[in-house]
């Protein structure tokens, strides 16, 4: 299903030629049809699609076989003619930070907790020479490397790995991105520090992650769920963020944006049909969870490896 060839020969130029041994077996032991239950049957689905550069007489044909990948929770894709109205609108929070960060031309990029690689994909037309995102979720991998067929998309990778399936201090990444993640990590200074053993000298972290609204150095750890989310672990404020970040050893926090989710930017779709976040915030006040917390608002920082 990977393009193993290219993908080695994208390591070799960072650096990571290691990978091939400490790496890849495990890449491939999650890939293998033993290792989920549907595996086969989304690679089956892989098959059937045309490649890039064939334009498919049938369209809807190739729409029926992208809505067997089903849910799809970033887009939205645009692929010979269909569009994949995923649950997310990640363009809008693409066009919140792509001007506000060090531009991505020629520069190599790890995006951690990369999903189906929407946003590898925007890193790669912004001009970027590798990019590998991570994610251990299997139909993520399998959603990207469906669009990447259809749109013959090069120097681009996601792999069925977490942060902490990787070789420590790798320092091999010019910008790392993790967006979305953090507040998923029981100790997220810990996944801080493992994200600063990915870059380079100089390298810049963008980090985007759930805060409190709130001027103080605070942080809420909900006791059960937050926006019907069980895995929430903290929601720091801001300045409580930049604190983490600071103690993790990153320097110059910079915050790029400050944004509350709408029903406008996560919504319930064809491609994505199960409850989304109208059904997580209380029916009579929209700035508020169901479980009576402050609507989810994301901060997006940028900052420097020394």
């Amino acid at each position: 299903m990977l393009d193993k060839q290219k993908l080695l020969a994208d390591l070799e130029t960072l650096g990571l030629s290691s990978w091939e041994e400490s790496i890849l077996p495990l890449v491939c032991e999650r890939l293998a049809d033993s290792a989920h239950g549907n595996l086969a049957g989304w690679k089956a689905i892989l098959e059937e699609l045309p490649a890039g550069e064939q334009h498919p007489q049938n369209p809807e044909s190739v729409g029926a076989l992208l809505m067997k990948l089903s849910p799809w929770r970033k887009g939205p894709f645009h692929v010979h003619g269909i569009t994949i109205d995923a649950e997310w609108r990640s363009d809008l929070k693409w066009d919140r930070l792509i001007d506000r960060i060090e531009p991505l031309a020629g520069r190599s990029v790890l995006d951690v907790g990369a999903g189906n690689g929407w946003y590898c994909l925007q890193m790669f037309e912004e001009g970027a020479d590798v990019v590998i995102g991570i994610d251990p979720t299997v139909l993520f991998v399998v959603q990207f490397e469906a669009i990447r067929k259809l749109s013959n998309a090069h120097n681009t990778h996601v792999l069925p790995l977490g942060l902490e399936d990787l070789p420590p201090k790798t320092e091999a990444f010019d910008t790392t991105f993790s967006m979305g993640v953090l507040y998923h990590r029981r100790d997220p200074q810990q996944h801080l520090r493992e994200l600063l053993e990915t870059l380079k000298p100089g390298g810049e972290l963008v980090l985007e992650t759930l805060i409190l609204p709130g001027d103080d150095r605070r942080i809420h750890e909900p006791a059960d769920r937050y926006a019907r989310m069980r895995n929430v672990w903290h929601l720091p404020t801001i300045s409580a963020l930049q604190c983490w970040v600071l103690d993790a050893g990153f320097e110059r926090p910079r915050v790029i944006d400050v944004s509350t989710t709408t029903s406008g930017e996560q919504r319930s779709t064809e491609w994505m049909p199960f409850e989304s976040l109208a059904e997580a915030l209380d029916s009579q006040d929209a700035g508020l969870t169901i479980e009576g917390l402050p609507a989810p608002t994301r901060a997006i920082l940028s900052c420097r490896k020394p």
